[in-house]
């Protein structure tokens, strides 16, 4: 289960890394959200998980561990407002430009 984690997690982080150093605004949009699912992952499998048990203190002998829970919700959140802001961010920027490259250059154009 930890190599298939682990690869899950290689997989994309490498696929989220690749698509932020392209060229154009969708794929660093598509990259950023890779990352932050790999963040995500990457949260919630170094809780140490364990099924079956209750969330409360007390109870029984073993307990799960909320703080990887509570992580994973505010990564979600956080990754939610900065796929929201970057994509307002890339039409705003594709509208004014008038072309999605990331440095605001089109390269099939002659330069001066």
């Amino acid at each position: 289960m930890e190599l298939m984690i682990a690869a899950a997690l290689g997989i994309l982080t490498t696929c989220g890394v690749f698509l932020v150093l392209r060229a154009r605004t969708f794929s660093v949009v598509l990259g950023l959200t890779l990352l932050s699912h790999a963040v995500n992952l990457f949260l919630f499998s170094m809780g140490r998980l364990t099924t079956g048990a209750p969330a409360i203190v007390g109870l029984t002998e073993s307990s799960a561990d909320p703080l990887p829970q509570a992580l994973v919700l505010t990564a979600i959140v956080i990754s939610f407002a900065m796929t929201a802001f970057v994509v307002v961010l890339s039409l705003k920027a594709a509208v004014e430009l008038r072309n999605d490259h990331v440095d605001g250059e089109n390269p099939n154009e002659d330069r001066p």
